[in-house]
């Protein structure tokens, strides 16, 4: 291919698995990730120097038709306008959860002293490593039970300029005295597995085959887990006025309100995402 349309055309007509408009994506953001070609590029055919070095591109479009997610194949992905690293060991970034970091960005905007954010189940980092660069006056701890995720949100920490406080802990069965030694936060956000394993036959091939089920999937008899344990941790450990900030599956808006409400949270709300769906529960401890 000697043009950039030429290669976007090419590309596009042969990933077969997605749709017409999910390959046209995926061709966008191939080619600026190898190429550096915009989409402006592709649109007035700017011509490609004959001397160009290219991937394989037949073997990136083979490895798509197996359903391995683009963000896999090029090893990163875009969250909250930060590159992230991502890999088979973490969750994929969502935009469902810029919304999340967003509402507690906004909440915590003005500058106070000693604020503390714990993020429950970090993965990739991308919920904490925000907030410590939208926040810089906040203290940003993260917790995920898996060390291969805590590896990568580290490796991202670093790379983005990050200044947050990782530490192995499983919120089903927390260990004390708690990393750092930090007996109260004032935010407490997750992002905590909720899609049960019912729902999992919906479910695209790329999400189910290369993303870590244990990030994802809860059992259909207590779909609830999660939330109750976030919310248990939250009695104890969220400061007078503490807010907790959890995303959740839209068919379990009332009933996750409802286990914050019966531990004697206040101001329980359910938001909804950009698409209209309930996608979160922002509740207050007093």
């Amino acid at each position: 291919m000697t043009s950039a349309r030429q290669l976007y055309l090419y590309i596009v007509k042969n990933i077969t698995v997605y749709p017409e408009k999910e390959a046209q994506a995926i061709s966008f953001m191939l080619l600026e990730h190898y190429m550096r070609l915009r989409n402006i590029d592709v649109l007035v055919d700017r011509p490609i120097p004959e001397n160009t070095a290219q991937p394989d591109w037949d073997n990136i479009i083979k490895r798509l038709n197996n359903n391995e997610p683009v963000q896999h194949i090029i090893g990163s992905t875009e969250f909250c306008g930060l590159e992230f690293r991502v890999s088979s060991a973490v969750l994929i970034p969502r935009p469902e959860t810029e919304e999340l970091v967003q509402m507690v960005t906004r909440d915590y905007a003005e500058p106070d002293k000693n604020i503390s954010i714990l993020d429950i189940g970090t993965g990739s980092g991308c919920i904490a490593i925000v907030l410590a660069r939208f926040l810089p006056h906040v203290s940003v701890h993260a917790w995920d039970v898996s060390d291969e995720a805590l590896e990568v949100a580290k490796e991202n920490a670093r790379q983005l300029i990050a200044d947050v406080t990782f530490a192995k802990q499983d919120m089903l069965n927390v260990t004390f005295p708690l990393p750092g030694n930090i007996v109260q936060f004032d935010c407490l956000v997750s992002n905590p597995p909720y899609v049960t394993y019912s729902e999992a036959e919906s479910m695209r091939p790329n999400v189910l085959r290369f993303e870590p089920h244990e990030a994802l999937f809860v059992e259909d008899n207590d779909p609830l887990l999660f939330y109750k344990a976030i919310a248990d941790f939250g009695v104890h450990h969220l400061k007078q006025h503490g807010k907790c900030y959890v995303e959740i599956n839209e068919h379990f808006g009332t009933e996750t309100k409802k286990v914050f409400e019966e531990r004697n949270y206040k101001n329980v709300e359910i938001l909804r995402d950009i698409n209209g769906k309930d996608r979160f529960v922002r509740a207050i401890w007093a």
